[in-house]
């Protein structure tokens, strides 16, 4: 028995004709025939009932029919990833930080998977530190994420500096007091940060431009992720210190605001191991930047390697 068989025999059973079948088939009626023929005389079974019109099938017919049409499409789709794999010259691991997905990156992928067609990406939501293991590990190629963190095995460019600014509660008062705001308008407010764990993380960086003035939120209320954080500043239960992409969340039940103070930023980082020097992370970091300039999106170009101290320059 061979697939072809399968084949005769499915669109056999399906068009309930044999002159249907034929020229579905795009073969004369008699070699098909033939091969249905064969078939049963293959297998030692009866599939159809001869003298009933339109043909229908026996018991026996009935469950070779559900059997074959799975298998026939198992067939296809084993053809299909073959064909798909032969083409995949290259993989590339991507890890990233649920904050970045508010900015560029969902962009940067969908265009680098346009740019290039056989490599294949994959994503992976991880904290900064848990991509510098990944990294190291081999379980990832490169990451973007917002800690700096010093490791000689990992080189680093920062991206861009993204700008903080305040999410409040619609109608807060702090939202109508002044056009922007203080770290020190916000001492007495309840400040909900993220993520709670691993440890550190961008919340340590909010602590520390507190800390850093001399400044200390009232009440700090720590939680998992950015889109908690909204949901309870939505509720009224805090404030929250965030990047500015996530204006590009348009909620009706928060407000933001911007800080006066242009040093409170957070960094956009790639990540990538230390001697990788490959095609594709090359590619990715040159489509970046041709991103941040479509965009006008001011950004910069610097690594944190010595050998590469030389390579900074900014785009204003």
């Amino acid at each position: 028995m061979e697939l072809r068989h399968l084949r005769y025999f499915v669109a056999v059973a399906e068009e309930r004709n044999f002159t249907r079948a034929a020229e579905r088939l795009h073969i004369a009626q008699p070699p098909l025939s033939r091969q249905i023929q064969q078939l049963e005389e293959t297998l030692g079974v009866q599939l159809f009932e001869r003298n009933s019109r339109p043909l229908k099938l026996t018991e026996t017919g009935k469950f070779f029919y559900s059997h074959a049409v799975q298998l026939l499409a198992q067939t296809a789709e084993l053809e299909s990833m073959t064909r798909r794999v032969g083409n995949i010259e290259r993989s590339l691991s991507v890890g990233f930080v649920g904050s970045t997905l508010y900015g560029m990156l969902p962009k940067i992928i969908r265009r680098f998977r346009d740019e290039n067609a056989t490599v294949e990406l994959s994503l992976h939501e991880m904290s900064t530190m848990d991509q510098i293991r990944a990294l190291k590990d081999g379980r990832i190629d490169v990451g973007f994420g917002r800690i700096r963190h010093e490791d000689a095995n990992i080189r680093r460019v920062v991206l861009r500096e993204e700008q903080l600014i305040v999410a409040l509660p619609v109608g807060h008062p702090l939202s109508l007091a002044k056009p922007v705001l203080s770290l020190r308008d916000l001492g007495n407010e309840t400040l909900i940060i993220f993520p709670k764990a691993p440890r550190p993380s961008y919340a340590d960086q909010v602590l520390a431009a507190f800390q850093d003035r001399g400044l200390a939120p009232r009440k700090l209320y720590e939680v998992r992720e950015l889109q908690i954080a909204l949901g309870l500043v939505a509720a009224g239960e805090g404030i929250s210190v965030v990047p500015s992409s996530v204006y590009g969340l348009k909620r009706d039940d928060v407000s933001y605001k911007e800080l006066d103070d242009p040093t409170l930023v957070s960094p956009v980082i790639m990540s990538m191991r230390a001697l990788d020097e490959s095609r594709d992370i090359k590619e990715m970091l040159e489509l970046i930047y041709r991103l941040y300039e479509e965009e006008q999106i001011d950004y910069t170009v610097r690594t944190d390697r010595a050998r590469d101290d030389a390579g900074e320059r900014d785009k204003a």
